[in-house]
């Protein structure tokens, strides 16, 4: 089966940044893109094939057609026709809202199919760019909507100023905010559900005040106090070095230069590539090849067993 590319979604936010369009080297004008979604099977949402024989299909319907093959035997019984995946970069000209994600059984509580871990790789940021995540101090729901009624929110909430490499896993409950000058990539569950808790009291373009959603908020955040949110792990060239591991996905992240055969014959599933610097060519063993060049996402079948990479490249390797 071939090397599957997919067509970008952008998204034109008011707090999007110029990075993305560059990156990605795309022909287009467009302004304040705050997110590429790379590949996405949430529905209405869905990523549409540019290349090859299934060129113009929606990714669901890919995974409807081919089943096993293209998402692995145990993903195919465990999510159906649905992609289990969002992939994205996100540019953050201005500070993101306050917000958290519900865990998939506090999402099934209200109706819905599932919440949202994800995980974030820092990029080339800004010099000053930083970003909220975690609480540094212990609370209760009660003192957490006092906190947000007078403005105190960030007091109880751990910052960190960020640089390129930087990892932060974030699970269902982790409070988070992604900051002003941040550039990154996000791996996460197939869902969009966002409950915002704060947003530093600004207006929309109409004027408006965003939506908040305290009390479901209130409901889903994780008050556990940690010493450190940040994932440490020690770089090395030509080869994988694993930054998360989860039920909803395993992610490494791959500095090459020098060809290299990943084997993928003892795993059930399918396998995106997220390149964030350089170029490549990769060949699978059935003889297809493509190119691989920074701010490009590729997804591999589950039927792939090897594939040849071969150029100076980092990359993000992912599977369920």
């Amino acid at each position: 089966m071939e090397i599957i590319k997919f067509r970008p979604i952008l998204k034109q936010v008011l707090w999007g940044g110029n990075k993305i369009i560059p990156f990605k080297q795309l022909d287009t004008k467009m302004e304040q893109v705050g997110e590429s979604w790379e590949i996405s099977g949430v529905k209405d949402h869905e990523s549409i094939v540019s290349n090859g024989q299934y060129r113009g299909m929606k990714i669901n319907e890919l995974v409807e057609l081919l089943k096993a093959n293209l998402v692995g035997k145990d993903n195919y019984e465990r999510f159906g026709n649905e992609f289990p995946l969002l992939i994205k970069f996100i540019d953050a000209r201005q500070q993101l809202s306050i917000q958290v994600h519900p865990t998939d059984e506090q999402a099934q509580e209200k109706g819905l199919s599932r919440g949202k871990t994800e995980m974030w790789y820092i990029m080339k940021s800004d010099e000053n760019a930083s970003l909220l995540c975690g609480l540094k101090q212990e609370i209760t729901p009660k003192e957490y909507k006092k906190k947000v009624e007078n403005d105190t929110i960030t007091d109880a909430l751990c910052q960190y100023n960020v640089k390129e490499g930087d990892v932060f896993f974030l699970p269902g409950g982790r409070i988070h905010s992604i900051g002003a000058g941040t550039f990154l990539a996000e791996i996460q569950e197939a869902s969009d559900v966002t409950y915002r808790i704060y947003d530093f009291k600004r207006k929309d373009k109409d004027g408006k005040y965003r939506q908040l959603h305290t009390e479901k908020a209130a409901e889903c955040i994780d008050y556990h106090v940690e010493k450190d949110y940040k994932t440490h792990y020690i770089p090395k060239k030509n080869e994988g070095v694993e930054i998360a591991n989860c039920a909803y996905f395993t992610t490494s992240v791959y500095e090459l230069d020098e060809p290299m055969v990943l084997d993928y014959s003892e795993l059930d599933s399918f396998v995106v590539l997220m390149a964030l610097e350089g170029a490549a060519i990769m060949n699978s063993g059935e003889g297809n090849q493509t190119t691989l060049n920074a701010g490009e996402t590729v997804l591999l079948p589950a039927t792939t067993q090897t594939v040849k990479i071969e150029g100076n490249i980092k990359f993000l390797e992912t599977f369920v």
